[in-house]
């Protein structure tokens, strides 16, 4: 493994900022003191920075040499409304809050890395290192492109990595193509015409058309979609009545789907609505269908791809990545930061848990779990793969 020894002698500053972060965790759009530190280390480190985009976000600017040319490397800030069960020196002081999926690890490794790369400065053009707010359901990385991301810091691509629990610390994981889900919400209201139990008759009974609907539904995927073409439909709720005597006037279904494509995804819309519409219509109810589309489907673009595979394969050898991973119907929001520039995302193993301080929950050490703690091996690690990655996309002549 090929990594930067300077980086591996600043282990234990970035070390230092990561377990002061996971202490101190802060929700979507709210990570003030998290951005704070990210400005304050930048500045000190003599690089140029941007605040405001994205309400919370910092962008860092590195110029090394005259080139027009730019990479973007983003890591995301933001915790989760998750409650810590660890009691280790560096768990959350914030009740009801934690960093359950390593935001805090992903802003200190590309701190690790910004901090080398304004000192060296070995390549020709900028780094833009992206710090990002409200990846967890707040679309932080649409925000700030709307606030105007790609125009203030014009690159050719940008890059994504995020820990991966269960594989093994030090390797790597990505694919060209479809990586990670969309993610979707629906909220279906039948409504019908209430009457007694006893007197179903006189009703127009939204509760059989939600059962009848939600069956239905699961022919989507199965009748509708390519069998080539995963696509997953939960129903995760069901809300009628309030008595054991009574068939309300309405019934709710809700719940999510992903896919990875935006095709499948129009496709899935499409024949949900026209069932639920029909269904009711065939049952004397009306339905208020109401689809959110979330986050897109996260699509690595090939040619980068292949550019972070050599870089990695070259760091880590090619027994320690693996460039064909099984793609998770997860999600992530920096699929919008895929749809405007060319780029791609890779996962970072995290071990499975043994790497956790005496004092850690009980449970598993999977992503969103409240036994979870990053790996804090990763760090020079993943500051190196950054570093690595940067310096070769914007080789010197």
């Amino acid at each position: 493994m090929k990594l930067i020894d300077p980086i591996v002698q600043f282990h234990a500053e970035i070390q230092k900022i990561r377990r002061d972060i996971h202490a101190h965790p802060e929700l979507r759009y709210e990570e003030v003191r998290t951005a704070d530190i990210v400005a304050q280390k930048l500045t000190e480190w003599g690089i140029p920075i941007i605040r405001g985009l994205g309400i919370t976000g910092v962008v860092g600017i590195i110029k090394g040499g005259d080139s027009p040319r730019g990479i973007g490397l983003r890591a995301d800030m933001d915790a989760l409304p998750v409650p810590e069960l660890n009691t280790f020196a560096h768990a959350s002081r914030h009740a009801g809050k934690m960093h359950a999926c390593g935001h805090d690890g992903h802003t200190a490794m590309l701190l690790g890395a910004a901090h080398y790369l304004s000192q060296h400065r070995n390549f020709d053009g900028t780094v833009y290192v992206i710090f990002q707010p409200a990846e967890e359901g707040g679309a932080g990385a649409e925000r700030m492109i709307r606030d105007g991301l790609f125009e203030q810091c014009p690159m050719e691509a940008v890059f994504g990595m995020h820990n991966w629990p269960g594989m093994q610390a030090g390797q790597f994981g990505v694919t060209p193509g479809p990586m990670m889900a969309s993610s979707n919400e629906f909220e279906v209201t039948v409504k019908g015409k209430g009457s007694h139990a006893a007197q179903p008759h006189k009703s127009s009974d939204p509760v059989m058309t939600a059962v009848q609907i939600a069956q239905s539904w699961q022919t989507v995927i199965s009748r509708n979609t390519n069998p080539n073409d995963a696509a997953v439909l939960s129903i995760t709720q069901i809300h009628a009545g309030s008595a054991t005597n009574v068939i309300p006037d309405s019934a709710q279904l809700i719940g999510t789907v992903r896919t990875f494509s935006t095709e499948v995804l129009d496709l899935m819309e499409r024949r949900m609505e026209a069932i639920a519409s029909h269904t009711a219509a065939a049952f004397d109810a009306d339905i208020k269908f109401d689809f959110r589309r979330n986050y897109p489907p996260l699509v690595n673009h090939p040619k980068e791809t292949a550019f972070a595979v050599d870089v990695l394969t070259a760091m880590v050898g090619a027994e320690n990545v693996n460039a064909d991973i099984e793609p998770t119907m997860s999600s992530e929001d920096f699929a919008f930061m895929l749809q405007h520039k060319p780029g791609c995302y890779v996962f970072i193993g995290n071990g499975e848990g043994s790497h956790r301080d005496g004092g850690h929950g009980l449970g598993p050490c999977n992503l969103h779990n409240p036994s979870y703690d990053f790996n804090d091996h990763l760090l020079p690690i993943g500051a190196s793969y950054w570093v690595r990655l940067a310096e070769a996309f914007l080789k010197k002549p």
